[in-house]
């Protein structure tokens, strides 16, 4: 390779490459699927079929009486094994760009949201989504994507400093002509990170107005909220649903941070379940892990956060800081409750971590700075977290990325399958399907996505689900999922055998309704 090639280069030259791959290819051929367990994606029992795959679409569903016949298809003999819907993961982290989502593929992820939390993938130097998007339009990419404009990048990109709180009117009517842009091309909605800088800084008024724009669109407003924690996540709701305005309120990953029992759940689902009866359409996603994975600025005051000179804190109110994390860290559960997950430190709690360096921990934590890292926070009480994972009404999705060291990014999907499925026997398989499948889909607005019938998207995947293994621990938060067999995108095969064979995913854009 020549060493005086530029980056940009590099990757202007591999994106041809995937261009020219793309135009040259020979038609993919049709696939059958033979004496499947048909597991369609609606919550329908599991019912054996034959699937036709032609091109990039599902062509025909036969019973195993009225056999299929076609000359020249690659044969999948199914023996019994669940034909499923891709899953469709409603929050997801990371960029395609420049990360492999190998391990997605694994657990039968075929379509990834990014852009969440308020911030999302963007080109170096440049704050508008539709250049990403231009870019994602040229690339070879493992996985469909669908993205969100993001609150906090739109902020910037509107130039907004972040510790305003309220933006005068030249600079809201920015913020609305580049969230309108956004969605215009193709954003399925918007997403607000309000526990983040800048979103931490942002009133409701400025939200409310953004609302209104992704309404006009028939966009979801996404959020994580103001706050998760028990006794003041009622509020966090409510703020959303007053945010999203007309728009279509959903919360990022549900939970209930310090709360406990099973009785708790059902309370927070009852609340629910009275803004739905208003009329309100509101959902939610959750992952199957009681522990967050989030950067230790949670843990700061507001105070400290940026962009507050840090030094400036440190030489007046570092007493008072110190008190604040001491206090902050044990109301969490303590230094050993928070798995450092970046950094030299990465695979160490707090606790040891601070004591490797010979530190009391909020001395430790004082050190590291709010911007010094991130981890999962062992904050959630399984047995409350397990009544909203499992209903109806509350998708599944990852809150993962490549690079995440976390279990859920390579092992939500398969957890679901193998412990609530198989194992427990909590939910049937079809049920775990459609929290999976056709309810993401419904969020976001796929019409042709998450449902397996004649002429919807090959997004297809093949398990047994006995033989499913979430084998990533916190430990070993890399190690990839087993059981998924052969996962499509698009009607090609992208992960089979253990390993990507194929790039077959598309940057999907929503339908222009504003």
């Amino acid at each position: 390779m020549n060493q005086h090639l530029s980056r940009r280069q590099l990757i202007g030259g591999a994106l041809a490459t995937g261009l020219a791959s793309r135009a040259s290819a020979a038609p993919t051929p049709d696939t059958l699927f033979r004496e499947v367990l048909l597991v369609d994606g609606t919550g329908a029992p599991p019912r054996p079929a034959d699937v036709l795959v032609t091109g990039d679409r599902i062509t025909r569903i036969a019973t195993p009486g009225e056999r299929i016949r076609v000359t020249g298809a690659r044969i999948v003999a199914g023996e019994g094994r669940v034909l499923a819907p891709g899953f469709i993961d409603t929050h997801t982290h990371g960029d395609p760009l420049r990360e492999s989502y190998d391990g997605f593929l694994a657990m039968g992820v075929t379509t990834i949201t990014l852009g969440v939390d308020g911030s999302g993938p963007r080109l170096k130097g440049d704050l508008d989504l539709r250049g990403w998007m231009r870019a994602a339009d040229r690339a070879p990419l493992d996985v469909n994507v669908a993205t969100l404009a993001s609150h906090g990048t739109l902020r910037r990109a509107a130039k907004i400093p972040d510790a305003v709180h309220r933006p005068g009117p030249a600079a809201l009517a920015r913020l609305e002509t580049q969230l309108d842009a956004e969605l215009r091309a193709g954003a399925f909605g918007l997403s607000f990170g309000l526990e983040y800088v800048p979103g931490i800084y942002s009133e409701t008024a400025e939200l409310a107005a953004l609302g209104r724009v992704v309404a006009r669109h028939g966009g979801v407003a996404m959020s994580h909220m103001r706050s998760e924690n028990d006794g003041e996540i009622d509020a966090s709701i409510d703020e959303l649903i007053a945010s999203a305005g007309p728009a279509r309120p959903h919360i990022s990953h549900l939970k209930v941070v310090f709360g406990k029992g099973e009785a708790r759940a059902r309370a927070l689902l009852d609340v629910l379940a009275a803004k739905r009866r208003a009329g309100i359409d509101l959902t939610a996603d959750a992952y199957p892990y009681n522990a967050g994975f989030t950067g230790i600025a949670i843990l700061f005051p507001q105070w400290a956060l940026p962009p507050t000179d840090y030094a400036a804190v440190l030489a007046t109110r570092r007493a008072e800081l110190r008190d604040y994390l001491e206090k902050r860290m044990i109301r969490r559960g303590g230094p050993e409750m928070l798995l450092l997950g970046t950094g030299k430190y990465a695979g160490k709690t707090v606790a040891q971590a601070s004591g490797d360096a010979g530190l009391a921990f909020p001395d430790f934590l004082i050190q590291l700075g709010p911007e010094g890292g991130s981890g999962a926070h062992f904050t959630m009480d399984q047995p409350l977290q397990d009544v909203l994972l499992l209903d109806p009404l509350v998708a599944i999705s990852t809150d993962g990325g490549p690079t995440m060291r976390h279990p859920r990014s390579t092992g939500t999907y398969a957890r679901l399958i193998e412990d609530y499925v198989v194992k427990a026997k909590r939910i049937p398989v079809e049920e775990a399907v459609r929290k999976a499948t056709s309810f993401p889909a419904r969020i976001l607005r796929l019409p042709d996505r998450g449902t397996i019938r004649p002429g919807a998207k090959a997004d297809l995947i093949l398990f047994d689900p006995a033989r499913v293994r979430a084998r990533s621990t916190y430990l070993d938060p890399f190690a990839r999922a087993e059981g998924f067999d052969l996962v499509m995108v698009n009607g090609q095969p992208a992960f089979e055998r253990g390993q990507r064979v194929g790039r077959p995913g598309r940057l999907l854009r929503a339908a222009a309704t504003g």
